[in-house]
């Protein structure tokens, strides 16, 4: 029942939940200090400013207990198996480097269609890199999905979930879910993979 953890995954998953913890212990300051901030953002209007560390800091903040849940109910669903498939070393920089291109993008959606002073947190621009790597390693694996509860195989959850994020941000429904920085967590990915097969040649699945 209960999936085998690895350490790059476990690690994540203490490192989350503690700063989680730590945001109820000291208020806003982890969100001011270490949330994505706009880079049209100044303290002089109410926003504090954009620094380079939130670009990574803000993944390990949370809003809320479901927003926390449902991201790492997701890593310790998919990340286990992708962090064997990549090991734990590469499974670090695959992870790190959707969060970073997730920032990015959300940071240039704010800039140009959606400006305003409010923060991006959250590590679903992470999850949504390992979404696509499990997709792609695992087509044909079944998931059971909760609503509606039907079988599922994985690429047609991943390519239909990125369907739908691409249909929200474009519309703009759901403006307080930063939709362009879950699209941007999976486009970095798969950037990434593309890479790593060139450089392989063949020799495995990377």
């Amino acid at each position: 029942m209960f999936r085998q953890l690895t350490p790059v995954v476990r690690a994540l998953l203490y490192a989350n939940v503690i700063v989680f913890l730590l945001m109820y212990l000291t208020g806003d300051r982890l969100v001011i200090d270490y949330a994505l901030w706009p880079w049209h953002g100044d303290v002089r209007y109410g926003s504090p400013a954009f620094e380079p560390w939130q670009l990574i800091s803000y993944s390990f903040l949370h809003e809320g207990f479901w927003h926390l849940f449902g991201n790492m109910f997701a890593l310790y669903m998919f990340g286990p198996d992708s962090e064997v498939l990549l090991g734990a070393r590469r499974f670090t920089i695959y992870y790190f480097a959707c969060v970073l291109g997730a920032g990015i993008s959300q940071l240039l959606v704010t800039q140009y269609l959606y400006p305003g002073p409010y923060p991006t947190l959250g590590a679903s621009g992470g999850i949504f890199g390992i979404l696509l790597l499990y997709g792609l390693a695992f087509p044909h694996r079944k998931l059971l999905l909760l609503f509606p509860p039907i079988p599922m195989p994985a690429w047609l959850f991943v390519t239909l979930y990125g369907l739908l994020e691409l249909g929200l941000g474009v519309s703009g429904a759901a403006p307080s879910v930063a939709h362009f920085a879950h699209l941007g967590g999976m486009a970095t990915g798969y950037v990434l993979i593309l890479l790593w097969r060139a450089r392989s040649r063949g020799r495995s699945y990377y």
